[in-house]
């Protein structure tokens, strides 16, 4: 493997699933040590990739504050910060080395911890999002096409987090993308989380999930996603605050499903699931 453009080693890779052709796929490109391929061409590598993120990761020196760098881009955008690609990121490099422990990315959003166990089960350490309800809800609420019971901006994540009455909501929902992507370009948002407590909340933990989510982005050319690792930065502190528990067990309800145990730490939240390889091949165009 090398870090010139054609022969580039590049695999997709399901994460939060343990099922491949579940969860959420992303690409993922493991650089040599050095400079920075072009950012134009991996946009351009990201466009022909289609998935929601594919990420770029170069090992840094071992005096460097991190062990490897890790960029993301959609098929538009490099993006500030993405749980899917960095746990499958840090599946390839479990996959190529059999190492278990903690790999600490540096990424747009800071130090990034990634552990993995031995049994390839791996978590993510992120930041919680901070929440401060929104007062002007009507023209989110109208491009959903839905009541909510309350709607919250993310911080620096820069996503609306919209809660809805129950379940089925979620799952029913069929938003008018158009207008949720002037929406979030109005607002500098980058994605809708839509987010209910299970249907029966009070057998969670015997039933397997405890809320369930989706994750739209039509903004930044990513309609519905079909597993967002980021936007349990905040869905993780919300929910935990409202059952009364640290650890739960999130559904995100899109075509594909995938599913993660969240815990809150503090300002942190860890992130865990597993991640499946479906394809590792070569880039053979410049």
């Amino acid at each position: 493997m090398t870090i010139t453009r054609s022969g580039l080693r590049i695999r997709v890779i399901d994460a939060f699933t343990d099922q491949p052709f579940t969860g959420n796929p992303a690409g993922v490109c493991l650089l040599e040590a050095g400079d920075w391929p072009d950012e134009r061409w991996m946009q351009r590598v990201a466009a022909e990739m289609r998935h929601s993120e594919t990420a770029f990761a170069r090992p840094l020196p071992t005096d460097a504050e991190a062990d490897w760098d890790l960029r993301w881009f959609t098929p538009a955008v490099e993006v500030d910060l993405c749980g899917h690609a960095t746990l499958a990121t840090a599946h390839a490099l479990h996959a190529d080395s059999g190492r278990v422990g903690t790999i600490r990315f540096r990424s747009r959003s800071g130090i990034l911890p990634t552990h993995t166990a031995a049994d390839g089960a791996i978590t993510l350490d992120f930041p919680a999002a901070q929440l401060t309800e929104i007062a002007d809800e009507e023209e989110l609420v109208a491009a959903l096409g839905t009541r909510a019971e309350a709607a919250f901006c993310t911080g620096s994540l820069t996503d609306a987090l919209v809660v809805l009455p129950d379940e089925a909501t979620v799952r029913a929902l069929r938003p008018d993308l158009s207008a949720l992507s002037r929406w979030s370009c109005e607002r500098g948002v980058r994605g809708v989380i839509v987010t209910a407590a299970r249907a029966d909340s009070r057998t969670g933990h015997e039933t397997g999930y405890d809320y369930v989510s989706r994750f739209f982005a039509p903004a930044f050319d990513v309609p519905e996603d079909p597993f967002t690792g980021s936007a349990h930065t905040a869905l993780a502190p919300y929910w935990s605050g409202r059952l009364g528990r640290a650890e739960l067990t999130a559904l995100q309800v899109s075509e594909r499903t995938g599913m993660a145990r969240t815990t809150v730490a503090g300002e942190r939240v860890h992130i865990a699931g597993r991640a499946v390889t479906v394809l590792d091949g070569t880039l053979t165009a410049a």
